[in-house]
């Protein structure tokens, strides 16, 4: 397999990949070869799919109904 040497990375990148690394239980090298993955060679999703991640997602939110006047809030909430 092919290795590559990436210098002069700027720390706040590095420390950013180095994060995202901890967060997925990834090494450097594993994280980085994700993220030029998911740059370089994006997979097409189908309705389907993406339909099915999308339900999985609402599965994990403890709210049953967000109502538009909560929705309203939550956008001014951080513009103040």
């Amino acid at each position: 397999m092919p290795a590559l040497t990436v210098k002069n990375i700027p720390e706040k990148l590095y420390d950013h990949l180095k994060a995202s690394a901890h967060a997925h239980h990834r090494s450097l090298n594993s994280e980085l070869i994700h993220c030029l993955e998911l740059a370089l060679m994006p997979r097409r999703v189908g309705a389907q799919e993406l339909l099915a991640e999308a339900r999985a997602l609402r599965q994990k939110v403890k709210v049953d109904r967000i109502t538009a006047k909560e929705i309203d809030a939550a956008k001014r909430e951080g513009r103040k």
